[in-house]
């Protein structure tokens, strides 16, 4: 592959990179907000989502581009291709993040209930989700995505028990029920980043290695789920 490509290629996974630093930020912006009540931050958050669509944009016509004019094959299309159905996952990351901005706007006026429940170390979970995926693309380092199935599973366990949390505050004091929904919907956006993060690091995985994976949620696997390890047909890049 000619060296102009590799260049442009190298530009890709930078524009990629600050892609997911920006979708990230909104994520761990929002909870601090939330946390602090500070709707100042939350406003900046919700102002970031422009940005984030513009990257979203720029950065596909830049991979179209890169198709069109190099006609990459094997790993380096796979790595372009990759980079298109990442910016998706990121883009939806940042929008949840921008999501949790808007519920802080909306209930800042209200103490928090029991510290916000367990919502910060659910944040910090899905964040180390993405950060290992991010650079797994990078550096193709996917070993870094071997316990993704776990980590999965942990974020959906806490997302149970901070529903099964604010259920028993809700009983306990109505006058909880409208901080504890927001709170079972923000556990909820959580839940879908890892779930986005482990998309992510099956994309990865198919990008360095060529074979296509599943990652299976133990939660998940009884028969009417179907979960799948590999997946075969298809076009193969």
């Amino acid at each position: 592959m000619t060296e102009k490509f590799l260049q442009e290629l190298e530009k890709l996974t930078n524009e990629l990179i600050d892609m997911a630093h920006l979708a990230q930020d909104m994520l761990d912006d929002s909870v601090r907000s939330l946390k602090d009540q500070n709707v100042d931050l939350a406003r900046e958050v919700v102002c970031k989502k422009t940005e984030l669509a513009e990257m979203d944009v720029n950065i596909e016509q830049h991979a179209f581009r890169m198709i069109a004019l190099y006609q990459p094959m094997a790993k380096d299309m796979r790595r372009v291709a990759c980079a298109l159905k990442l910016i998706t996952y990121l883009n939806r990351i940042g929008r949840y993040g921008k999501d949790i901005a808007n519920v802080t706007i909306e209930i800042s006026n209200k103490p928090h209930v029991a510290k916000m429940v367990s919502l910060p170390h659910m944040s910090k979970m899905v964040r180390s989700m993405v950060d290992d995926a991010i650079e797994a693309y990078k550096s193709e380092d996917i070993s870094r995505l071997d316990d993704f199935a776990d980590r999965d599973d942990d974020v959906d366990a806490m997302r149970h028990s901070i529903f099964r949390e604010c259920l028993s505050y809700m009983m306990e004091d109505p006058s909880y029920i409208v901080r504890c929904t927001h709170y079972v919907m923000i556990a909820r956006y959580l839940e879908r980043c890892a779930d986005h993060a482990c998309k992510m690091a099956e994309k990865i995985t198919y990008m360095k290695t060529g074979e296509h994976i599943e990652i299976e949620k133990k939660s998940e696997s009884t028969p009417e789920y179907c979960p799948v390890r590999k997946q075969g047909g298809g076009l193969t890049i």
